[in-house]
């Protein structure tokens, strides 16, 4: 069961973390694999790593930010193995400096990261629907979203704006194009401690681990092997009759630690703001 053999499959953000992850899953279940990004050392070490499961596998610096890349890393697939069986898109992320208040976002932090996470994959998707009708056969499309894409995402509000946008067009995707047997499905990680976040991310401060490992039923952060097998099984003929869904993979939890340490700041600065002459209330909406 869930045997890649044969089958070539595109992995944007393939380098690091959670698309790296998935690279090794689909390599070890047979499949060819592109692996798209934008560090070429990384892209490397990822296809190195695939290649030890006697598998072909193929590091392309790219941006998918840039129109012409997609295409880049469409042809780079049909050049080594002529068709595209599955394209994962993993590319996604928010930036440091676009972390804030809602009520502070600027326009470039706005775009910044909904461009990435929402309208750039959305051309990827279209550019491997376009491949898979024209080739026959279908294929199957998997969208890595967030649980951000369904849950309050205070101070990073337009990712989870952006995800929630993912999630939707995964569904109207699902149903064009499903007569073409192209299935969309999405995958909506939960907190995974990738080393990424661990060495210098989110994840560092032994505090914020904690608090997160307490939100989660299963009493620990999620690891990037979390993630890949159900892109394997996404990928393989088993799961041919699932198309539109998004499928959680959060280790149980329901409430965001985010969500938790946001209202926390809101209740302290509230009781400060009460204690002070002035009564000041401005802080509340923007907790440090």
């Amino acid at each position: 069961m869930f045997d890649l053999s044969g089958k070539t499959i595109v992995v944007t953000g393939g380098g690091q973390g959670i698309g790296r992850g998935i690279v090794q899953s689909v390599a070890e279940a047979g499949a060819d694999v592109v692996v798209a990004g934008r560090t070429a050392a990384t892209l490397e070490e990822s296809a190195a790593a695939a290649r030890e499961h006697g598998v072909q596998a193929w590091p392309l610096v790219s941006d998918i930010t840039r129109p012409g890349d997609i295409d880049r890393i469409v042809a780079a697939a049909l050049e080594h193995n002529g068709r595209i069986d599955c394209w994962v898109n993993n590319a996604g992320s928010a930036r440091n400096e676009d972390v804030g208040p809602l009520i502070d976002t600027r326009e470039d932090q706005w775009d910044a990261v909904v461009d990435l996470n929402l309208k750039w994959t959305f051309f990827c998707c279209q550019a491997a629907a376009r491949v898979m009708r024209d080739q026959g056969g279908g294929g199957s499309i998997i969208n890595i979203s967030s649980r951000s894409g369904s849950q309050p995402c205070p101070m990073t509000g337009q990712y989870g704006a952006a995800k929630a946008g993912v999630e939707n067009l995964t569904a109207t995707m699902a149903v064009e194009w499903g007569h073409h047997g192209i299935r969309v499905n999405a995958v909506a990680p939960g907190v995974v401690a990738t080393p990424e976040h661990l060495e210098s991310g989110s994840m560092q401060t032994e505090g914020r681990r904690r608090r997160q490992i307490e939100s989660v039923p299963l009493r620990r952060l999620g690891r990037v092997e979390d993630i890949g097998p159900l892109c394997v099984f996404l990928a393989s003929d088993e799961s041919s009759w699932i198309t539109g869904d998004v499928i959680q993979v959060t280790g149980g939890s329901r409430i965001p630690v985010g969500y938790l340490t946001y209202m926390y700041r809101v209740t302290q600065q509230l009781a400060e703001n009460e204690a002070s002459p002035n009564g000041d209330q401005q802080g509340a909406e923007q907790p440090a």
